[in-house]
């Protein structure tokens, strides 16, 4: 019973593992990991042991008085009080590591079986050509690269579409009154790859004394038994192979072009007064995960940062989920930094992503009139606005309904997500990624 209840609890680890994954996006502390490590809080499992048999200790399995217990290794005695560091004196040592470290891939791929998706990044940049298998051909090049086995084929194919039963032609010679013009008519009838000129030659090879050998063509055709090329190979072998100058082909690397999955990532958040510190915290629980994942799901990931009360600035990360400001809040300033920011990843080769995140309180007819033209203006795989409303909406906390009016629910190039608390994260997240893996981009 030991030994199974440990291989089902190894089992059931990594939907755990998964579990605490999606606790930890929601409720656990972020500033744990860093950009290229993410710490995932998980239970630690014990895995069964094997071990020979001690004849010394008593037999296969022994416990005390000889019965085993559950889950005790094969062959070794029972643990002794202090050996679990329970009843014992207190050791120096630290206990197990309470966390699983994974990198951005990794932890892509979980996020994925998680929320049960397979977002595939697009290579829009042509990064180098590198040598493949050597599958193409050339006429010229070093001997080293010559595809003699290539060579070799055609001339075998040549010889056998040009050789033929020379001795039946030369008895063919020696019938009664043929001339080589007779027997030359005859092989062209059969298909025979023979010249005018070869008949000829071993017209005047034949003695005088064998002319008239044969009445007749039919008595030749009846009296000797004519042998395929096929015959003759398996018969002799291959003595000699025609060779060209145009069957040498040399062998050269096939070119392939990889192309490096660029993505380059907007952060936009609103620093204005209004954004208190459980609005800034849900901004991060929901924008740090998508950063991660864009990070593991693409070969080369940038991200620009944009804090914006009334106007806009660039950031750096450190700085973007910490600032405060006391100014109102006009969300075009920032759109209109990110446009002229993104003129350095041109969209022909950066996949882009535009996250904004705010409480929607934008300054009056902004969102209709600057927001919503430079967004369809932009051009990107996803623009997303995520409203971080704890407390419910606010009387003028309109942007993300204004989005929604105008782009709809089902557009498939730019999400809308409503965040009020931690719960609401991994719906966001999902809410936002499925959004992209629609698109037809």
């Amino acid at each position: 019973m030991g030994l199974r209840d440990d291989l089902e609890r190894f089992r059931e680890v990594g939907e755990e593992r998964r579990e605490d994954l999606a606790d930890f996006i929601q409720y656990g502390d972020l500033a744990g990991s860093g950009p290229g490590e993410i710490n995932i809080p998980v239970k630690i499992v014990s895995l069964p042991e094997f071990e020979y048999d001690q004849r010394d200790q008593g037999g296969v399995g022994q416990g005390e008085d000889g019965t085993p217990d559950a889950g005790q290794p094969v062959g070794q005695p029972q643990p002794q009080p202090g050996d679990d560091g329970e009843d014992g004196e207190p050791g120096e040592e630290g206990g197990d590591h309470e966390y699983y470290e994974m990198d951005p891939e990794e932890f892509a791929e979980e996020l994925d079986e998680e929320l049960g998706l397979d977002l595939d990044p697009k290579g829009k940049k042509v990064v180098e050509e590198k040598e493949g298998p050597f599958t193409d051909l050339t006429r010229t090049g070093p001997n080293s690269t010559l595809d003699f086995e290539r060579m070799f084929k055609e001339g075998l194919k040549r010889k056998l579409a040009m050789d033929f039963d020379e001795e039946f032609l030369r008895e063919l010679c020696k019938v009664e009154g043929i001339s080589p013009r007779g027997v030359f008519e005859w092989a062209r009838g059969e298909n025979l790859p023979v010249s005018m000129a070869w008949i000829e030659e071993a017209y005047k090879d034949i003695p005088d004394e064998e002319r008239g050998t044969w009445d007749s063509i039919e008595a030749v055709e009846e009296n000797v038994e004519r042998e395929s090329v096929q015959q003759k190979i398996r018969r002799e072998g291959i003595q000699h192979v025609p060779f060209r100058r145009e069957d040498e082909r040399y062998r050269h690397p096939e070119i392939i072009e990889e192309k490096e999955k660029n993505v380059v990532v907007v952060n936009i958040r609103d620093v204005s007064g209004s954004m208190r510190e459980k609005k800034r915290e849900l901004v991060e629980r929901t924008f740090t995960p998508l950063d991660w994942y864009l990070q593991g799901k693409y070969d080369n990931a940038e991200f620009v940062y944009i804090a914006h009360d009334a106007d806009a600035w660039a950031v750096e990360r450190d700085e973007f989920f910490g600032i405060r400001s006391g100014g109102g809040t006009k969300i075009s300033s920032a759109y209109e930094l990110a446009q002229q920011l993104l003129e350095e990843y041109p969209w022909s080769d950066w996949n882009r992503y535009v996250f904004a995140a705010g409480d929607s309180e934008n300054s009056s007819n902004d969102t209709e009139e600057r927001v919503i033209p430079l967004m369809e203006e932009i051009p990107a795989n996803l623009h997303a606005y995520v409203e971080t409303q704890p407390s419910g909406n606010a009387i003028n906390a309109t942007h993300a309904e204004e989005l929604e009016r105008h782009f709809g629910t089902d557009a498939d190039d730019v999400a809308v997500a409503y965040v009020n608390d931690q719960s609401d994260v991994t719906d966001a997240i999902y809410d936002i990624l499925s959004t992209e893996g629609e698109s037809d981009e």
